[in-house]
């Protein structure tokens, strides 16, 4: 984790070599240190990403910025599910307090 010039803390999502939701999954997981009850299915991760309790104490207050880089390969393999995860980042902006999501560089 680190900081961006606004002193939001990012965090970095890494996608390279994921070709499938389960890779997605365990990548999240890892990734966001997300705890162990989470259920690696599409509802547990907009839950997740959704829930302030996932995230550090202050991130609420300086806000969070996800950075979900290393997509392209999983976006192109496998469409129907990127479609799903593109929006499931696109409504954590908008019901995590202080979250924003951004892709970065594919």
């Amino acid at each position: 984790m680190s900081e961006d010039p606004a002193g939001r803390l990012v965090v970095t999502l890494d996608l390279d070599g994921v070709t499938d939701k389960a890779a997605l999954m365990d990548r999240c997981a890892c990734d966001l240190a997300l705890p162990d009850r989470f259920g690696r299915d599409w509802d547990a991760l907009a839950d997740s990403l959704a829930d302030p309790s996932v995230w550090p104490e202050d991130a609420v207050e300086r806000g969070l910025v996800l950075v979900v880089r290393g997509w392209r390969g999983y976006a192109e393999t496998r469409p129907d599910e990127w479609a799903v995860a593109e929006e499931i980042f696109a409504e954590a902006t908008d019901r995590g307090p202080g979250l924003f999501v951004t892709l970065g560089p594919g």
